[in-house]
């Protein structure tokens, strides 16, 4: 690990000034991502501003009833948060499913979002990757990549995004507000990671020196009916072979509202907005959400050791929403 400095600010006007200031900065939340990469040497940054003293560490109403989570909310308040759990109940899901409990009580909203892949060649800095090295090549491909993308990747990568909160969020239209040094900022989830295309090293559309300042999640009231299921290879905490958030609004036996976001199937969290517009005024069935899941995967692209995870989330939409049906009938 290179040498490096170390700044603690006060308030967000001075953190953005710092990175202004010195590119080669970078904002310390929690530390659970950035450190790690550090001792690896993926990053390498000149200074670490630690902005966990800033004021944003609350979780609060909004005017028209939904919730503004603040950028230093650490994932277990998060997830403990009673709002939470009663507007959100995938959300708490996610969170809780995502880390060990010491991980939790580090990990922060803002940070969560920008954490980086965990794909092991992107982590390994004697081999190519054109995430690290643009133009280096994507060695996944013709390599180890069981656990990596089927959905929305390319030629240059085939990574998936880590973050189970991330997928939940995704869900539910949440929109990520920023500082930067001309003023703030706001850019809906699903706008907030870039598509992989050619150029996998570029992640996400905050504006160069941006401080994350914390999230909104509009009202959502079929949110309050959510599920997030996680497959993972082992039964203590790991990353995802696949997961899914998904929520259900049933009236009359017919679906009224639904949402779907998938997670580890893509380098963003996939939301799975052909499923959501093939169920909307439609029946309530197993093979209503069946065919959803079909309309779905049917771009999917997989490589030769990939290809399970086509059944493993079409099995998931099914299972998460016969039991959110079954709910709602009780």
């Amino acid at each position: 690990m290179r040498e490096f400095g170390y700044q603690r600010v006060g308030d967000v006007a001075e953190a953005v000034a710092v990175l202004g200031d010195d590119p080669e900065a970078r904002f310390l939340g929690g530390g659970t991502n950035l450190v790690d990469l550090m001792k690896t040497g993926v990053e390498r940054p000149a200074r670490l501003v630690d902005v966990r003293e800033l004021p944003l560490g609350q979780v609060e109403s909004t005017a028209d009833g939904g919730l503004r989570i603040g950028a230093t909310v650490t994932n277990s308040d998060l997830a403990a948060h009673p709002e939470v759990r009663r507007r959100y109940p995938a959300l708490t899901q996610a969170v809780l499913a995502s880390a060990s409990g010491q991980l939790r009580n580090m990990a922060t909203v803002g940070g969560n979002l920008l954490q980086r892949t965990r794909c092991g060649y992107f982590t390994d800095v004697t081999v190519a990757c054109n995430k690290r090295l643009p133009g280096s090549g994507c060695p996944a491909i013709e390599g180890e990549h069981h656990n990596h993308a089927i959905l929305g990747a390319s030629e240059h990568c085939v990574a998936t995004h880590p973050s189970d909160m991330a997928v939940a969020l995704t869900a539910f239209d949440a929109v990520v507000c920023y500082e930067t040094a001309d003023g703030p900022g706001e850019l809906p989830l699903a706008d907030f990671y870039l598509p992989v295309g050619d150029t996998p090293h570029l992640e996400t559309a905050l504006p160069s020196g941006a401080l994350i300042t914390g999230v909104t999640l509009p009202p959502a009231p079929v949110a309050a009916r959510s599920r997030y299921r996680k497959v993972r290879e082992r039964a203590s905490y790991a990353f995802a072979i696949g997961s899914i958030a998904g929520a259900l609004d049933v009236r009359d036996g017919v679906v009224h509202d639904v949402r779907l976001a998938f997670g580890a199937v893509a380098s963003r969290p996939w939301r799975a907005r052909e499923a959501e517009r093939s169920l909307t005024g439609g029946p309530v069935s197993a093979d209503a959400f069946a065919a959803a899941a079909d309309a779905e995967l049917a771009a999917a692209k997989v490589l030769p050791h990939n290809g399970y995870k086509v059944p493993l989330m079409r099995n998931l939409v099914v299972a998460v929403l016969t039991e959110l049906a079954e709910e709602a009938a009780r």
